[in-house]
């Protein structure tokens, strides 16, 4: 690890935290039966996360350029929107307006997490 990024293990906890907050609010919002939706969600959540931030792990992306708000911590869930937006349209959701709600509150989760976190 070099000064201004972060270790495996903290990207791989910001990512795991993402993913559970996900998971609660895909299991909140989501339909009953809709177990693999609840799973993918805070699969491809924590995934986005941790594959954005291990890739980016560079100081100039970590460095906060406003206040508290790094470059990274803005894009990590941009790429949560990304890969949820991917999944629906590779299998569209039982509940549209459903799982657009999930997908907001994964993408707010991923963003207040990356800016907690690291």
């Amino acid at each position: 690890m070099t000064a201004g990024t972060f270790s495996v293990g903290h990207i791989a906890l910001t990512a795991a935290i993402t993913g559970v907050l996900a998971l609660g609010a895909a299991a909140w919002r989501l339909p009953r039966g809709a177990w693999l939706d609840v799973v993918s969600v805070a699969v491809l959540a924590a995934g986005s996360v941790f594959l954005w931030r291990i890739s980016a792990n560079m100081p100039q992306l970590n460095s906060d350029g406003l206040p508290g708000f790094s470059a990274n911590d803005w894009l990590a869930p941009v790429l949560t929107y990304l890969f949820l937006t991917v999944y629906a349209d590779l299998r569209p959701p039982a509940d549209p307006r459903r799982y657009n709600q999930t997908r907001a509150l994964a993408v707010l989760a991923s963003l207040v997490v990356n800016v907690v976190t690291i």
